[in-house]
């Protein structure tokens, strides 16, 4: 029998992700901070304001009732979203017609960013390793609480990357390699924003699109690559989330893709409107747009923060040059009216002030609980859990205590580095730190604590030696504008685990990063967790684990490498960081040339590389232990045609899990799902998962619904000469395990249908 038991809340994605979801079936300027404007008497004169009418209806008659400078104001963010306020920048427009809401915008697909009084969540990479979608959506429902009483409307993020490479500066703030986690991860965020608070309406804006894989040179380099790349690695986790998800807006990101700069590129109606269907409103990152004509002519409907492209002298003299029309300008204002009118942001303005303190106890509880359940055990040769025998614990490092040593102190590993303001993403003050929670921990049991800050590894060496166990902290800081040069720790991080290491008896290694690291003291070390940026209940979240009131349940949502020199990028410059035309990493003096980076690794990117260059990782995608362990067993596959029209299939994948150890537990079954030769696809794919949460002892049947005409497209490949995705004939190999290396059950399927024509929709 399943033992699985979902609250309420989290029942939707249980479900889709058990189906792998049926088709069928950066930064912005934010400068708007003035109270909500005065408004007539009685709104309800105006059919814009009639709730009773579609939104359709409502943003047209808006519209209708606008001048055309009117109209030119929702194609800027500041005077879309102050209609009260007519000087921007230098360049005057009229007031706004009538009730239409103040809107603010806030950066931050993590929470809301560097105010007081908010919680500090878990990084967006340490919400997938949970791989569980029903935690993202209700930690997404406590982000817009707070972002709407904050007075922010508009939540720049969820953000997808497709991880080409770890050494990008804001990995942390994605969801990792895997375009189905990824998608799914930010449908779920998504949902969680839009939908999880209806008086309080929240837009999500899904960035940055597209291929925006690197913050070196991010403004200024093309990301190259072939059709069938960009549709299947960078478009399809974008893909995912708008068919599951249906966001109000998109992000057009800075680089350029194949040498047309993204905001300005076709792209976003081809790829992001006409396959994957969006229908909301795109915007530009902050200083991303560079032209009038071509930007309009792509499909960008705002360009963020002040006018600069999209003034009414520009538009003006566009529309008299004939470069781009009046229908366009109506469309791009209409996508911006519609979607703040259908998210409810006419009908449910933000507060006049914000509330100064948003962060309730059940957010905080919310938070510990995704801390627990995202950090990854990597490493246990018997150390972990602690015993409540009262030891000697020696705790080491600069990330376990809130007392800062040279500027690093707890809260450098509750959220990436955000350069602009030189401090954590979020605010970080109330955090609880591991230092008091270990030590209130051993104290209850008789023990004592011995710490040392690590500055001195000798001194640490010292300290190390006078336990029974030491739990020893590392971290690196990463942030955006600037990619890590590197994988290893910062302030000597790996020479004080190795000086630790070799001092205990038994040593616990503890890591602060938002993306991979480089072990190279692995072998020494007793235990290892990843901690990614853990948020404010780091140290209550950290003690539960350790002495395994928690069991570890979290999986890798990326591939650790074991050097830099094995990932996709790491052996030639030109595929990153890119090169100029005379051949070096270094931009000629006195051009403003773009570097070129060639994406040549193709569909090789995350475990696919891994798979098919046959290169043994750190630790694989999907990888993570337990306090207890979980057998596979009785895989049964069985294949449904649509047989009236042959264009649709699903493989219903069923599998028994059994946790055989002593101790209660979640485990993450994946199934992946290796094309015919004839596809020349690389390696496998992740086409479903699930959370399986058993008592010790107890088994479950799990059933997994693997659907052709799934938003991830499971069993096809993009095709360039037709323009659509094909399910190539022949046999598909499938395979059932714990992780994308350690792969229990397999089975095969025949799969003999046609795919049917791509259908043009949403944009364009």
């Amino acid at each position: 029998m399943d033992t699985i038991t979902a609250r309420p809340a989290r029942s939707r994605w249980r479900r889709l992700a058990a189906v792998a979801i049926g088709a069928t079936l950066a930064a912005g300027g934010v400068v708007a901070t003035a109270a909500a404007p005065a408004i007539a008497e009685d709104c309800s004169a105006y059919p814009w304001m009639d709730a009773s009418k579609s939104s359709e209806v409502r943003a047209n008659a808006l519209l209708a009732a606008s001048t055309q400078n009117q109209k030119y104001r929702w194609l800027v963010e500041q005077p879309a979203n102050s209609p009260q306020q007519t000087t921007f920048s230098g360049v005057v427009y009229p007031v706004q017609v009538p009730c239409t809401p103040t809107v603010i915008y806030a950066n931050g697909p993590d929470g809301v960013y560097t105010k007081a009084g908010t919680t500090a969540w878990p990084g967006p990479i340490a919400v997938a390793s949970t791989w569980n979608l029903e935690l993202g959506e209700e930690k997404a429902v406590a982000h817009a609480s707070e972002s709407f009483d904050s007075r922010s409307a508009v939540v720049l993020g969820p953000g997808i990357a497709s991880g080409r490479t770890p050494l990008s500066g804001r990995t942390s703030e994605y969801f990792g390699e895997d375009p189905l986690l990824s998608g799914l991860m930010a449908a779920a965020n998504v949902e969680g924003l839009e939908h999880g608070n209806p008086d309080k309406p929240v837009v999500a804006n899904l960035k940055h699109y597209v291929a925006n894989e690197q913050e070196t040179d991010r403004q200024t380099s093309s990301s190259n690559m072939d059709e069938r790349t960009l549709r299947q690695v960078y478009d399809l986790p974008y893909e995912i989330a708008i068919k599951e998800s249906d966001p109000g807006s998109v992000m057009c990101s800075y680089n350029q893709v194949n040498g047309v700069y993204a905001c300005e590129n076709p792209i976003l109606t081809t790829s992001l409107g006409q396959q994957a269907g969006f229908d909301g409103y795109v915007m530009s990152d902050f200083g991303s747009v560079h032209s009038t004509s071509a930007s309009m002519n792509a499909g960008l409907d705002q360009e963020l923060n002040r006018p600069v492209w999209y003034t009414p002298a520009r538009l003006d003299a566009a529309l008299a040059a004939k470069e781009i029309t009046q229908a366009q300008i109506d469309k791009a204002a209409f996508d911006v009216v519609h979607t703040y009118i259908e998210k409810g942001l006419f009908d449910h303005p933000v507060p006049a002030t914000a509330i100064p303190n948003v962060s309730t106890p059940a957010h905080k509880a919310l938070a510990r609980e995704i801390a627990e359940q995202s950090t990854v055990l990597l490493k246990n040769d018997g150390v972990l859990p602690l015993g409540e025998d009262a030891p000697t614990v020696a705790v080491i490092g600069q990330t376990a205590s809130s007392t800062p040593t040279a500027g690093v102190s707890a809260k450098t590993g509750c959220a990436w580095f955000l350069v602009f303001a030189r401090s954590t993403a979020l605010n970080c003050d109330a955090i609880a730190d591991p230092l008091s929670a270990i030590t209130q921990r051993v104290q209850q049991a008789g023990g004592q604590v011995l710490y040392a800050n690590g500055a001195d590894t000798a001194q640490a060496a010292a300290v190390a030696a006078q336990a029974d166990v030491s739990i020893v902290f590392g971290h690196y800081t990463m942030g955006e504008t600037t990619d890590l040069a590197d994988l290893h720790l910062d302030a000597n991080g790996d020479a004080l685990i190795s000086a630790v290491a070799a001092a205990s008896d038994k040593t616990v290694a503890v890591l602060n990063a938002g993306s991979a690291v480089e072990m190279p003291w692995l072998g020494d070390v007793d235990a290892v967790l990843h901690a990614w940026h853990s948020g404010e209940q780091f140290g209550p979240a950290l003690a539960e684990l350790l002495w395994g009131d928690v069991n570890p349940s979290a999986k890798l949502p990326m591939t650790f490498p074991k050097s830099v020199s094995d990932t996709p990028t790491g052996t030639s410059t030109a595929q990153y960081p890119g090169i100029f035309s005379d051949g070096s990493t270094t931009r000629p003096a006195g051009t403003n040339e773009i570097r070129q980076v060639n994406y040549t690794e193709g569909l090789q990117v995350g475990y696919k590389w891994y798979d098919e260059q046959g290169i043994d990782p750190l630790f694989e995608f999907g990888y993570g232990l337990s306090y207890t362990s979980f057998e596979y067993s009785n895989l049964k596959v069985k294949v449904d045609r649509d047989r009236r029209t042959n264009e649709r299939a699903t493989a219903t994948v069923s599998f028994t899990v059994t946790n055989t150890g002593d101790r209660d537990g979640t485990e993450i079954p994946q199934v992946y799902l290796t094309l015919p030769d004839a596809a020349g696809e690389p390696g496998k794919r992740l086409v479903s998962f699930d959370r399986v949460e058993l008592a010790a002892g107890e088994s479950t049947r799990v059933e997994l619904v693997v659907d052709s005409a799934a938003s991830n497209h499971p069993f096809s490949i993009w095709d360039v000469n037709t323009d659509r995705w094909v399910s190539p004939k022949g046999r598909y190999e499938i395979a059932v395990g714990s992780s994308s290396r350690d792969l229990r059950l397999t089975d095969s399927l025949q799969l003999n249908i046609t795919m049917p024509a791509a259908s043009a929709n949403g944009r364009g």
